[in-house]
């Protein structure tokens, strides 16, 4: 590690304590930068990393609220307005217990270069709540987030900074969000996305980011001239990305084998064909069940519960080609990655945010093994956000096959970026590089136009 490295964690972890994931995401991001900032010296002298790595704006809030019973809960909101460089500020709000400073930092600093890789004008932020929708009654989560928009309401716009969903937050959130919002501004604007179809929505938004990590990993086989026909694919969680994620493989002749929630994962050995798929959706989109309804429902699959005090996850150890991680931050540690190159697993396609430990990606990249970060794999979300946000600017809705034809081309540009820029710097076939490099390079251009704002 170079002295500047060395140097510049010392700092972020000074300044930042207590905040392990945000520590992860920015030591991956600068081990990257080194190749970029011996060639740009403006980059070092005009401290353009440093000014990335401080949020442009942190909010926290009180988000009071009555449950069922009459009790009165609070919890805690947050927005990270990260970086507005090259467009408004454009991330998910998550609902979860686990929700804190470092976690909603680390996801709004990924945000920056993931939106950057989209070719579109979009800055980096994330938000959310420790409130955990899970068992809550449709009145509860409404009465919540009327609560949470109450005071959010004051620092978004569709020009300043335009939420999105992520765990927790799908379209009933979205849809309790948004009415709040056109209440308190008596506008109707596009100031959230994954809005309803019937009004504002866009086509292939909910499946974007399961559909963007197959076709990047598509994209990747192609440089070996290969398919995802017949490959046999791990698949990690069970919510949207995951069920869009099996969906497009099973459309590419993939196929599936495993599916988790935090209880723990089953494993059918038949695959998960497409009317596997449609019980699962109903199992976890209507009914709110567990993954566990599965094995009882078809015979060929096995549930195996998960020790949270493992050191490895048993779903990472079965016989594949293909992983796309799609469940949460760092569920890949250096077992894991191990176990799944012992298996003959030789491409990831990250569906989650950062969900490979440090040790687990420079294992993939030694092996020298088809691995997508979750920055450039899962940017098919965020690209479909803007094109939804540009059919809100023109009141107008494109066509289903319009905006997965522009998703599709979206991640086959993020490709080309990630491997044109690799091979630029000097480190041919490394994903990493190429994504954190080519992220950074078009926001910091954009942040020396603006001067020290």
């Amino acid at each position: 590690m170079s002295d500047f490295v060395k140097d510049l964690m010392a700092q972020v972890k000074a300044k930042n304590p207590s905040e392990p994931e945000f520590h992860q995401a920015v030591f991956e991001v600068v081990s990257s930068l080194v190749l970029v900032l011996e060639r740009h010296p403006e980059y070092r002298k005009e401290k353009i990393l440093e000014r990335i790595i401080e949020p442009e704006r942190v909010l926290m809030f009180r988000v009071p609220w009555v449950d069922d019973q009459g009790e009165v809960q609070i919890n805690r909101g947050f927005r990270i307005e990260m970086n507005s460089a090259i467009g408004p500020y454009k991330g998910g709000l998550r609902f979860h217990p686990s929700v804190n400073l470092g976690i909603l930092k680390f996801l709004a600093f990924e945000q920056v270069f993931k939106n950057s890789l989209t070719t579109l004008p979009m800055g980096g932020g994330k938000g959310g709540s420790d409130f955990d929708p899970k068992g809550k009654s449709d009145g509860e989560v409404m009465r919540f987030c009327q609560s949470f928009m109450n005071e959010l309401f004051r620092h978004i716009g569709s020009n300043t900074d335009v939420p999105a969903g992520d765990i927790g937050v799908g379209g009933r959130e979205i849809g309790f969000l948004f009415g709040q919002y056109k209440k308190l501004r008596n506008e109707f604007t596009g100031v959230l996305t994954g809005k309803g179809l019937n009004w504002g929505g866009s086509l292939i938004r909910p499946e974007a980011t399961g559909y963007g990590a197959v076709y990047f990993a598509a994209e990747m086989l192609g440089t070996r001239k290969q398919t995802l026909e017949g490959k046999k694919c791990l698949v990690s969680g069970s919510g949207n990305v995951a069920q869009y994620t099996v969906e497009k493989i099973l459309q590419l002749g993939g196929k599936v084998l495993t599916l988790s929630d935090s209880n723990g994962y089953i494993y059918d050995e038949a695959g998960i064909d497409a009317e596997k798929l449609k019980f699962v959706m109903d199992l976890k989109n209507v009914r709110r069940g567990r993954i566990k309804d599965y094995a009882d429902k078809f015979k060929s699959a096995v549930y195996k519960q998960i020790d949270p005090s493992a050191d490895h996850n048993p779903l990472w150890d079965h016989k594949a080609d293909c992983a796309f991680p799609s469940a949460t931050q760092n569920e890949v540690n250096g077992k894991d990655a191990a176990n799944l190159l012992k298996n003959g697993v030789y491409v990831v396609s990250e569906g989650a945010n950062m969900p490979s430990s440090i040790e687990a990606i420079n294992q993939f990249i030694d092996a020298k093994i088809l691995y997508g970060p979750g920055k450039a794999a899962n940017a098919g979300g965020v690209a479909t956000s803007g094109l939804e946000m540009a059919q809100n600017s023109m009141r107008y809705s494109w066509t289903r096959e319009e905006v997965d034809n522009r998703l599709h081309l979206i991640m086959k540009s993020i490709h080309k970026t990630c491997v044109d820029t690799a091979e630029k710097y000097g480190t041919p076939g490394n994903y990493v590089n190429g994504a954190n490099i080519g992220g950074f390079v078009k926001v910091a251009d954009a942040m020396l136009d603006q001067g020290i704002v």
